[in-house]
């Protein structure tokens, strides 16, 4: 079974604290935070984590951070604001 959050597939073979860094806007403390939030032990592999711990930490993660596409777009909403006020950092 391949774990997907935010429509992004994990490696099956990675630690879920490392796997958790694929997706774009979790890095390590915010995956540590969440696994710590959740119960789901760091150092278990993906492919050995169950369905119910899968929707644990998927629902924190949806819930307490903005992911992927929603970030991105407040990214680029941020610099194109900085550019049509001819900010310096805009340039």
């Amino acid at each position: 079974m391949a774990l997907r959050i935010a429509g992004v597939t994990l490696p099956n073979n990675k630690r879920i604290e490392i796997a958790l860094t694929y997706v774009f806007g979790v890095g390590k403390h915010t995956a540590h935070l969440v696994l710590e939030a959740t119960g789901v032990d760091k150092n278990i592999r993906v492919k050995d984590i169950t369905e119910d711990e899968a929707n644990k930490v998927r629902t924190e993660l949806e819930k307490r951070f903005r992911l992927e596409g929603d970030l991105k777009r407040d990214i680029l909403s941020n610099i194109k604001r900085l550019k049509e006020i001819n900010s310096y950092r805009g340039s």
